[in-house]
């Protein structure tokens, strides 16, 4: 599984992630970080990623322009690079589950308190 970072997450995240998603990448290393975000959305779905986001924005894409992609919405507010990476690779095993899951587009992923 890809996934596609967008630009409100750190573009270390490709990789600090990378032994878990090979071959991900960030809006900034594919020159879509000044795009508005259903071209973000088309591109995730023409190269095959999941897109990863604390958009809500993301979210109301999925459901206007339906999947794929998939996405992974990251309930947070501001967290460190450290505490993302932590909560994505906590989140792996459900992560690993979205491609193949028929009745869900949205992995919503979040804790109470980062830590």
């Amino acid at each position: 599984m890809k996934l596609l970072f967008d630009h409100h997450l750190s573009p270390s995240l490709v990789d600090r992630l990378a032994d878990l998603f090979p071959g991900s990448e960030h809006v900034w290393n594919v020159h879509l970080h000044n795009v508005l975000d259903e071209v973000v959305w088309l591109y995730a779905r023409e190269h095959e990623f999941t897109v990863v986001s604390k958009d809500a924005d993301f979210s109301e894409i999925s459901m206007e322009l339906g999947y794929p992609p998939k996405l992974i919405w990251l309930q947070i507010k501001n967290w460190s690079t450290d505490q993302i990476e932590e909560l994505i690779r906590s989140g792996y095993p459900r992560i690993m589950e979205l491609p193949g899951a028929a009745d869900r587009a949205i992995l919503v992923l979040f804790k109470k308190s980062p830590g």
